[in-house]
């Protein structure tokens, strides 16, 4: 698809290195696409293709070093930490470390996710409406009985759906998804994906997720595979 900066993310030329002299290593060549607002796209390929090193990159987790890349109509490469930080609070963010605050509860670590894209914006805060939306995702991701437990009295799996409804709570304008279904289960992990696709149909949310579940690509609209850096091949799932 063709470099458009209209798209919530659009990729042009994208290169980007590790390391300095003579251990700078290549680790993305050379890629090209965009994406269209409301879909799931996936990213595979095997350790080290570079999938996460994309993820991050769209995300402004890591600089732009050569090449175009457009975030929600914002060049990155060149963009000063001030429109870093605005467009990371337009972002929810699903890591493979579920990265739960151990002294909070279910539902209070969910309304991190709110307050962190509100920071910065000056606004009446309802807090019984918040309350009441990081309840209502928590219970679409079958925690409704896991509402007030605290980390250390949830599975694995549970702590991972509550990360995934902390990214989810505040409508992002896109959601960065590294291996989200890696710790759940077959059915939980499927509710997840749907969910996902849910929202972008009916929200508009975009998802670009990195795998390895050949579970879920039946979900998605559009499967990208890199190998080794490059961008290998592009799939549109009938």
């Amino acid at each position: 698809m063709t470099y458009t900066p209209h798209s919530p993310i659009s990729v042009s030329g994208l290169s980007h290195w590790f390391g300095e002299g003579e251990t700078r290593k290549q680790a993305i060549f050379d890629i090209d696409f965009a994406i269209k607002k409301g879909s799931l796209t996936v990213l595979m390929g095997p350790s080290g293709s570079g999938k996460t090193t994309m993820l991050t990159l769209m995300g402004c987790l890591r600089d732009v070093q050569k090449g175009q890349l457009s975030l929600l109509g914002h060049e990155l490469h060149g963009a000063d930490e001030t429109m870093k930080i605005m467009l990371r609070r337009r972002l929810g963010f699903i890591f493979q470390a579920h990265n739960l605050h151990e002294s909070l509860t279910a539902t209070q670590n969910v309304l991190m996710g709110l307050q962190v894209h509100q920071s910065g914006v000056r606004a009446t805060v309802d807090v019984e409406q918040q309350n009441k939306a990081a309840r209502h995702i928590l219970s679409l991701l079958g925690l409704e009985d896991r509402l007030d437990y605290m980390p250390a009295h949830l599975s694995g799996g549970q702590k991972q759906r509550v990360a995934i409804a902390r990214a989810l709570v505040a409508s992002p304008d896109i959601v960065f998804a590294d291996e989200p279904t890696a710790a759940l289960d077959k059915d939980t992990g499927l509710t997840v994906v749907k969910l996902l696709k849910e929202l972008g149909e009916k929200r508009g949310i975009t998802t670009v997720m990195v795998t390895h579940d050949n579970r879920i690509l039946q979900l998605a609209d559009r499967i990208l595979t890199m190998d080794e850096g490059h961008l290998v091949d592009e799939v549109v799932p009938a």
